[in-house]
C-alpha cells in the first residue's frame, strides 16, 4: 500500500489532543504503517521552506493580489523539560519580555483578500538554530547564538518571495524587525514597509535638522495623535511617514504605538487598517499551538523536531483550506474534529460496556 506519510502525519496532528509520536500514528493506522517507517520519514529528509512553497503555491496563486501583505514575526514553542540542543534552547521572547526555553520559529505570512475571502498562510519559515556557543561577558555563562540574525533571515525570505514571483506590496512587522538595514532593503526592493518602532528611536522633522544631527527621541518629538507626519530617522537617508496611534487596552488603560512607513501618502486610516493585518500572524501562532500540535512532539533530534514543525505548519495550511471551503474558523474546525472523535469513542465504549453487562448476566 502506498502511503503519503506527510499527509498522514499532518492529519494526525489535527486529530491529536496529546503527545504526537510515530508509535501513536502507527497504532491509529492499526499498525498497517510501521512506526519505524514514520520515524525514518521524520528523521531523514529535511523539509524546508522550498517544500512549503510547493505545498502552498497553488493556493497563493488563486488569492494572489498586487496589494497583498507579507507579515514577518516569530514565536517560541515552549519545551521547558527537554534536553537542550541547537534548536531547543533559550530564546528571548520579545512579546513576553523574557527568555523562554523552547524552539524559536520565524515565519513569513501571506495575507490577501479576494472575492470576499481572506487567505492567510505561511509562505516561508525558519527554525532558529543556535549552532554557536560562546561565553557571556557579563554572567560568565555558556550561551548559544545563531550565526544569522532574524533581520538577515527576513531579507533572505523577501528575496525568495521575489524569486518565486509572489505578488505583494506591503511588508508588516513589529519593532523587532524595524532595523535601518531592513528599511533600506525594502525601499530598494520597491515595496512598502509598515513597522512599529520603539519610542527611543531618534528622528527629526526637517532635512536641515537631520544635516545638523539634531535628533530627538520619538516619544519626545511631540508627534500628534492620528496624523501621519514626515520625518527622518537617524542613519536613514530617505524620509518616512510616522504615525502615533493611541488605543485602549483590555484593562481600560490607554496605550500608544508608533508606526513608520516609506509610503508618505498613507493616511491615518490606511496606517490603522494595514497594520491591523499583522494580528493575523498572532492567530496563526495560536492555531499552530492549539490546533496543529506544534509543541506536542517529544522527539530529541533536531531533524525530527524540525520536520514535526514543518508538518504542523502544513496542518495549519489544511485548516486554512477547510476554512475557505466551510467558512468555519480554525478553532471551530478543531472542535468539530474533536466532537467526531468523542462520538466514536463513546460508541466504542458503549459496545464494550454492553458486552461486559452480557457477560455478567451470563
Amino acid at each position: 500500500m502506498g502511503w503519503d506519510i506527510l499527509d498522514l502525519y499532518s492529519d494526525y496532528l489535527l486529530y491529536s489532543t496529546g503527545q504526537t509520536t510515530a508509535t501513536g500514528l502507527s497504532k491509529l493506522l492499526d499498525m498497517q504503517l510501521s512506526h519505524d517507517k514514520i520515524t525514518r520519514f521524520l528523521s531523514t529528509e529535511a523539509f524546508d521552506e522550498k517544500k512549503l512553497w510547493k505545498k502552498v503555491k497553488k493556493l497563493v496563486r488563486i488569492f494572489e493580489d498586487e496589494n497583498a501583505s507579507i507579515i514577518f514575526d516569530d514565536t517560541v514553542i515552549e519545551k521547558p523539560y527537554m534536553d537542550e540542543n541547537e534548536i531547543i534552547c533559550w530564546h528571548y521572547d520579545h512579546k513576553e519580555g523574557r527568555t523562554i526555553k523552547g524552539i524559536n520559529l520565524m515565519s513569513a505570512f501571506y495575507s490577501s483578500e479576494k472575492a470576499g475571502q481572506t487567505l492567510r498562510v505561511p509562505t516561508g519559515f525558519r527554525v532558529i538554530q543556535k549552532t554557536e556557543e560562546y561565553t557571556d561577558e557579563k554572567s560568565g555563562k555558556q550561551k548559544r547564538r545563531s550565526p544569522v540574525t532574524k533581520n538577515e533571515m527576513m531579507r533572505e525570505m523577501i528575496k525568495r518571495h521575489k524569486e518565486n514571483q509572489v505578488e505583494f506590496k506591503y511588508i508588516l512587522a513589529d519593532s523587532w524587525f524595524s532595523s535601518v538595514e531592513n528599511m533600506k532593503f525594502i525601499e530598494k526592493s520597491k515595496k512598502v514597509f509598515i513597522f512599529e518602532i520603539k519610542d527611543n528611536r531618534l528622528i527629526v522633522d526637517s532635512e536641515g535638522d537631520r544635516n545638523k544631527g539634531s535628533f530627538v527621541r520619538v516619544d519626545q518629538a511631540g508627534i500628534p495623535e492620528g496624523q501621519p507626519i514626515k520625518v527622518w530617522i537617524k542613519d536613514l537617508k530617505f524620509p518616512v511617514a510616522i504615525f502615533r496611534q493611541v488605543f485602549a487596552n483590555k484593562d481600560g488603560t490607554r496605550g500608544e504605538r508608533f508606526l513608520v512607513s516609506n509610503d508618505l501618502t498613507l493616511t491615518d486610516e490606511q496606517f490603522k487598517k494595514l497594520y491591523k493585518k499583522r494580528w493575523g500572524v498572532e492567530e496563526y501562532h495560536k492555531s499552530l499551538k492549539q490546533n496543529a500540535s506544534i509543541g506536542s512532539s517529544p522527539a530529541h533530534k533536531v531533524m525530527t523536531q524540525s520536520n514535526h514543525i514543518f508538518s504542523a505548519i502544513y496542518a495549519y495550511v489544511k485548516l486554512e483550506m477547510l476554512k475557505l471551503a466551510t467558512t468555519l474558523n480554525h478553532f471551530a474546525l478543531k472542535s468539530k474534529i474533536y466532537l467526531a472523535s468523542m462520538r466514536t469513542a463513546m460508541s466504542v465504549f458503549q459496545e464494550m460496556w454492553i458486552s461486559t453487562q452480557n457477560l455478567v448476566r451470563a
